[in-house]
């Protein structure tokens, strides 16, 4: 009789590990993840030291916070500027725009204010004549939950500056940047409950490279590490499904319908990469009203997003791991972020300093 699945099985764990050694190709390979959680389980429990010397796992551009570009924030910090409320995630209002954060342009006297989510936002309007702007960012995950606010009758004063991003797409062009040699994708587990398995087939079938959804505990992981490494023997590459418990390959068809309703395709500019064709996603018509860029008739200058010494770019295209910048954990810490791979709670710097993902010698 076949032993019930447990997440913690530390039997399982070294199963997983021999199988993960026996199937290691010869030579050298990278695995990217674009999910800051991933990370987070990888590095706070020692995942690496289960993986051969020649498979390298490493965070790509995971983390919707370090992504953000300069001209979303500054146009953030204008609406504040301007009297409006401006309500968004805590990692966001630490990260610089070209002027200002948002941290900053409160302590300027702007009213900032942190919220756990768009409904918490709507609330805040709801009980204020003042006007109310929810800044969005994140991806697939949290797009529906903007779209359902929105659909939802907000009040007059309520409005959405709108920053989110696709994964999918991103995945696509980290493939063709040069250096980026990526032999697998572990796919992240909650974008895909909403997205199934059509948009990575969509856009990441012509590399033919193995892109295994997982989750997030420690066996999750190393199954679809394990599951990755087979595929590279095999000489096969395609979507594979190692979350069922919680990704349906069709995805969530009533969270496609929202964001469907609400926003349409466009293309965005990710912090670190450049701009990527149809990776975001703006205000159809009907809902021009609650865009607050035209609202405030704001829009941000893309600043000089390259700081000198800093190496955020490099970790977000998965091209360095954080020990391989110069400043990390001297000058750049969680209390004296540098770069935005640092301030979000799930860029992979954050992560390292606090878990102590540097590469083992």
């Amino acid at each position: 009789m076949a032993r019930p699945f447990q997440l913690s099985d530390p039997k399982r764990a070294r199963q997983l590990a021999d199988a993960i050694a026996i199937l290691a190709p010869p030579t050298p390979i990278k695995i990217v993840h674009v999910c800051g959680t991933h990370e987070m389980a990888i590095t706070q429990h020692g995942l690496r030291r289960f993986l051969p010397e020649k498979v390298q796992v490493l965070e790509g551009p995971g983390c919707p916070v370090c992504v953000t570009p300069t001209a979303d924030i500054d146009a953030a910090v204008r609406i504040a500027e301007a009297g409006a409320i401006v309500c968004t995630f805590g990692d966001m209002t630490r990260v610089p725009g070209t002027r200002l954060t948002l941290e900053q342009a409160r302590s300027k006297g702007g009213d900032v204010r942190v919220v756990l989510s768009a409904t918490d936002a709507v609330k805040i309007a709801q009980e204020t004549d003042r006007e109310v702007v929810f800044f969005a960012v994140g991806f697939e995950t949290t797009t529906p939950m903007t779209a359902a606010v929105l659909l939802d009758d907000p009040p007059a004063n309520f409005s959405v500056l709108t920053s989110h991003k696709k994964i999918p797409e991103a995945m696509g062009v980290l493939l063709d940047l040069p250096g980026t040699n990526i032999g697998g994708y572990l796919a992240p587990g909650h974008v895909s409950t909403i997205l199934g398995l059509a948009p990575y087939e969509a856009h990441l079938a012509k590399f033919n490279i193995p892109v295994v959804i997982g989750g997030f505990e420690p066996l999750d992981i190393l199954y679809a590490v394990a599951l990755i490494l087979r595929q590279v023997r095999d000489q096969v590459g395609f979507v594979e499904n190692a979350f069922p418990r919680a990704v349906a390959d069709e995805g969530n068809p009533a969270a496609q319908a929202l964001i469907e309703t609400v926003f349409e395709s466009a293309g965005v500019h990710w912090r670190g990469i450049g701009s990527i064709p149809d990776s975001g996603y703006r205000l159809r018509d009907d809902f021009a009203e609650l865009d607050a860029r035209r609202r405030f008739d704001v829009q941000g200058e893309r600043g000089d997003e390259v700081i000198p010494g800093c190496r955020c770019a490099d970790v977000l295209t998965a091209r360095a791991t954080p020990a391989d910048c110069p400043l990390f954990g001297t000058r750049c810490t969680p209390l004296s972020p540098i770069g935005p791979c640092m301030v979000g709670t799930e860029g992979a710097c954050s992560i390292w300093f606090r878990y102590g993902g540097r590469e083992l010698p």
